[in-house]
């Protein structure tokens, strides 16, 4: 009886912009000379010039906290600041939509001390990590079906030893339904 009284809300971010786009088969230069006369700008679509994109992004409530402090999985297979960001696009009465989504790795680690940067540590075993890991992953494909991780941590510095326990579970669990890339941004920095 108390749901009359709570109110929904997220905590997350939402953008809705109409974008205009306007073809014209003239190219920049011809457009910047004293000698073309002004054209008016003509659209593929005259009745529907324009499209809808919105942004919707909401964290989860489950292991939300400060970067450094709050990392890893939880028993129940909850990562840490897991955000789902959704990309919506509304053209010529059609909606395309593209879901990304991002949460710290998910094996037992965490970072102790207040400097910057401190070093990762795994807190469970392998074996101790797995049933967490398929946890996280199974209810990520019963929303999404299939998934491509990709893996930001530094494969060769600091962050290398979650990074080896990530692929480990990545490949004990076995799922053909998940893709895993390593992708190392601190290399292309």
């Amino acid at each position: 009886e108390v749901d009359f009284w709570i109110i929904p809300i997220i905590q997350g971010f939402v953008q809705i912009e109409e974008l205009v786009v306007n073809y014209s088969e003239s190219s920049d230069e011809d457009k910047s000379s004293p000698e073309t006369p002004p054209q008016e700008s003509s659209c593929v679509d005259d009745v529907h010039p324009s499209f809808l994109v919105a942004l919707i992004s909401r964290r989860s409530r489950h292991r939300a906290g400060m970067r450094y402090k709050r990392r890893g999985v939880d028993k129940n297979g909850n990562v840490a600041n897991y955000v789902e960001t959704e990309q919506l696009i509304h053209v010529h009465n059609h909606t395309l939509s593209y879901i990304q989504t991002r949460g710290s790795v998910p094996v037992f680690w965490s970072q102790v001390g207040y400097r910057y940067n401190p070093r990762p540590r795994l807190d469970k075993s392998e074996n101790e990590t797995v049933s967490c890991f398929r946890a996280h992953f199974e209810e990520q494909l019963k929303h999404y079906k299939k998934q491509v991780i990709i893996n930001l941590v530094d494969q060769t510095g600091r962050e290398k030893i979650i990074g080896d326990a990530y692929l480990k579970q990545v490949l004990l669990y076995n799922n053909a339904n998940l893709t895993y890339v390593s992708f190392d941004f601190h290399e292309h920095w």
